[in-house]
């Protein structure tokens, strides 16, 4: 009877403990809350973000002086687009220029001119829905001397494997860095290359790291225009050039040998008896060393009055040097040719050799000598740049780390 009793009250207490906790489900202001973390209803969305007014940027900046006329012009936007705008001369003529396909910038696509003033109009609309003006202005450097380049390589021309490519200027560079950030040169294949600054930094070449691939395209870009060359010289004009290499051509000769092979596309196609320059004498023996052709001639005057000649004329002259060193025609020292060096320097064939070799060369093809006492050097003329190994010449750079 008693465990009766006892089992009755337990059974009270719970009905009653249920429906407290249903009364106070019902009753409670606080919300339920999802595994999410999210309060019921789904979860919520960020607020949208505000709105902003449009922020103009120009550069130069307005009222930006001695702006040299080849560093970007631009004006962009944020928090906005552009709406409109224009930059014009003292004319009132408009400069060229290109938006962005978002219309968040604009860029001059035409080069400015020297000790102008351009001005900017037009509008950006913000973020907000409400314009703001896009203006200023800046003045371009009058310079205390504009400086051309040449190039030495010509459009639609073909050159061999070893080509240089030289910027000349008529006096020295003294910002190198800026004149080299504006020339590119691009081939197909892609080829490693440097540019180095050489003969008192009045030229800076170009070559590749080695002898160019046969057939490779190249452009060259000098975009120099507009450039701080420092000392208050700037660019006067840009300057490109497209050309191709053409087949490999390769002489090999040792002075002590008295030969001179020819190797086209890796296959010997010549082996020529040659007399080199005399060996006992420094100022006569051909240099060892990786020449390249500069130039050739059907007919070329010799002259060298410490030596006691002058204006001897010689057949089928093929300039690899700037210090006096030709492979060149002399049917008077045939018979040193194939057995001793007697030249001036020069490589002599016989005419008739001489012909055949001239036929087939190309500005830029490399002219590999050994054997002699004497060195090719920095002081022996223009393309003189394969003298260095690729770890010197591109130390060379304006721009080397």
């Amino acid at each position: 009877m008693t465990f009766g009793n006892f089992t009755r009250r337990r059974a009270g207490v719970a009905v009653l403990g249920l429906v407290a906790a249903l009364t106070l489900g019902a009753c409670s202001s606080e919300p339920t809350v999802s595994a999410s973390g999210t309060s019921g209803g789904g979860p919520t969305q960020a607020p949208p973000p505000a709105a902003k007014p449009a922020s103009v940027t120009t550069s130069p900046a307005a009222g930006a002086k001695d702006v040299a006329p080849g560093s970007p012009i631009t004006a962009t936007v944020a928090e906005g687009t552009i709406s409109s705008v224009t930059l014009t001369n003292p004319d009132g003529k408009q400069v060229q220029g290109q938006a962005s396909a978002d219309k968040k910038s604009w860029s001059a696509t035409e080069e400015l001119g020297y000790d102008k003033t351009y001005t900017w109009s037009g509008q950006a609309a913000g973020s907000d829905g409400k314009t703001v003006p896009i203006s200023g202005s800046f003045t371009t450097v009058k310079p205390r001397r504009q400086m051309a380049g040449s190039l030495n390589v010509g459009d639609g021309q073909t050159y061999g494997i070893a080509m240089p490519i030289a910027l000349t200027f008529p006096s020295k560079v003294t910002d190198k860095a800026s004149v080299e950030k504006a020339l590119s040169v691009e081939t197909t294949p892609k080829t490693e290359g440097s540019w180095a600054w050489l003969n008192g930094d009045t030229s800076v070449h170009w070559r590749p790291k080695e002898y160019f691939a046969p057939n490779t395209t190249v452009k060259v870009n000098a975009k120099i225009y507009g450039v701080d060359m420092g000392g208050g010289t700037y660019g006067r004009q840009d300057i490109s050039s497209s050309f191709t290499i053409g087949r490999s051509q390769i002489v090999k000769g040792n002075t002590q040998e008295h030969r001179m092979q020819v190797i086209r596309d890796g296959q010997q196609v010549q082996d020529f008896p040659v007399s080199y320059g005399l060996d006992s004498d420094p100022g006569r023996v051909t240099h060892s060393g990786t020449h390249v052709v500069m130039s050739k001639h059907a007919t070329y005057s010799m002259s060298n009055p410490r030596y006691g000649y002058t204006d001897v004329n010689v057949p089928w002259a093929v300039r690899i040097s700037n210090n006096g060193e030709f492979i060149h025609g002399l049917a008077g020292s045939i018979w040193a040719q194939g057995k001793k060096n007697i030249s001036h320097g020069c490589l002599n064939l016989s005419p008739a050799n001489a012909k055949i070799y001239y036929d087939s060369v190309l500005p830029g093809d490399p002219v590999e000598i050994t054997g002699s006492t004497q060195q090719l050097s920095s002081k022996d003329g223009d393309y003189n740049d394969w003298t260095y190994d690729w770890a010197s010449w591109s130390k060379l750079s304006a721009l080397a780390s």
